[in-house]
């Protein structure tokens, strides 16, 4: 009897520390709703800090299983980037003025290592006496940065996203180069894509595009890089 009883323990032991080693998975949290600025705010303003800079208040929804989030801003004339630890969903920031800025919240758990990345959205810190704004700078979408593509018959096309706080985008200017000095191809292009666009095989090349509004303010996208097979 004693040995019968000693085997069940052995087995009920076996159990439970099997039951209790088994790995509780947490889930993770969700993206975080963005609430303000919201996207493609033109007459945005903060609270004055000086003449250049303003303080500008991030708000967004609090999101499911979350306990931290990472507010990212980003300078869009720069590209330098502003981040912001809290565990609240909100966060002030101080930034310069008449400047374009692109923002987003990184939902994070301390029980789980997967994060969730809320949308980008866009807004132009505006200055005192600011009657029109620069259009955003374009976003390259294809060929993105670093981007090895294949020609088609010796031509590729070239596609990038336009927005403008005004909503006013008149046309683009658009480069492309095999060196830093880079060429204009197309000048006032109505809308993306640019299509056979001609290119060399097994080659490197460097575009960017300029968009101009109907009152002339002009943006700069940046140079990105890619090469063709």
């Amino acid at each position: 009897m004693r040995k019968v009883l000693y085997l069940f323990a052995v087995i009920f032991l076996f159990f439970a520390c099997k039951k209790s080693n088994k790995e509780v998975i947490s889930p993770s949290p969700s993206a975080a709703v963005l609430v303000s600025p919201i996207n493609n705010e033109a007459c945005f303003t903060g609270v004055t800090v000086s003449a250049t800079q303003s303080s500008v208040l991030f708000t967004w929804q609090a999101a499911a299983h979350a306990d931290g989030y990472v507010l990212t801003v980003t300078n869009l004339l720069t590209n330098s980037e502003q981040r912001l630890n809290t565990t609240l969903p909100s966060g002030s920031l101080t930034l310069e003025l008449s400047t374009p800025y692109a923002w987003q919240v990184v939902s994070k758990s301390s029980a789980n290592t997967i994060t969730a990345k809320s949308v980008i959205w866009k807004f132009y810190n505006t200055g005192p006496g600011v009657s029109s704004f620069p259009p955003y700078p374009a976003e390259l979408t294809s060929p993105s940065l670093g981007q090895t593509v294949t020609p088609t018959n010796g031509k590729i096309t070239l596609v990038w996203k336009g927005s403008d706080a005004d909503n006013d985008i008149a046309n683009y200017d658009v480069y492309l180069g095999t060196s830093s000095s880079l060429t204009l191809i197309k000048a006032q292009h109505l809308a993306s894509p640019l299509t056979d666009v001609a290119v060399n095989a097994n080659s490197t090349y460097y575009w960017k595009v300029i968009t101009r509004d109907a009152k002339g303010n002009t943006s700069d996208s940046g140079v990105f890089e890619f090469k063709t097979n």
